[in-house]
């Protein structure tokens, strides 16, 4: 299972990478992918919806099973990608290259986790 460095993860498998400019991008594990298998469809929130914290803000649809993307932090939408609507299936082919939204004005964080602490999480998962 790939885990990324440069990012922090929630228990429910959401990725988060702060930027210098105070925004952030959210996406899902590999690990979630590779659960989820082929991803077929995701409906994500509109520019200026107001995310919270351990609250849906995304669906993503795959062969297998319907699943809420939870937010890992409070923050306002800034940015979706687009071009996940017509290509869902990006997701499966690069987990971390490929983002669900932007967020500005983050003004909480969740409990998140560095990636040795999120491996073991995986760790007690898979067993």
């Amino acid at each position: 299972m790939n885990i990324q460095n440069d990012r922090l993860y929630a228990k429910s498998h959401e990725w988060i990478k702060f930027e210098d400019d105070g925004t952030a991008t959210i996406g899902i594990s590999d690990f979630a992918q590779h659960a989820m298998g082929g991803i077929v469809f995701v409906e994500l929130p509109e520019i200026g919806d107001t995310l919270e914290i351990g609250k849906g803000f995304a669906e993503v649809e795959s062969v297998k099973s319907v699943a809420d993307i939870y937010a890992p932090v409070d923050g306002v939408v800034l940015e979706v990608n687009e071009e996940l609507l017509d290509s869902p299936g990006l997701i499966n082919e690069d987990p971390y290259g490929v983002w669900l939204v932007k967020l500005e004005k983050i003004t909480e964080k969740g409990e998140l986790l560095e990636s040795a602490v999120y491996e073991q999480v995986i760790e007690t998962v898979k067993h």
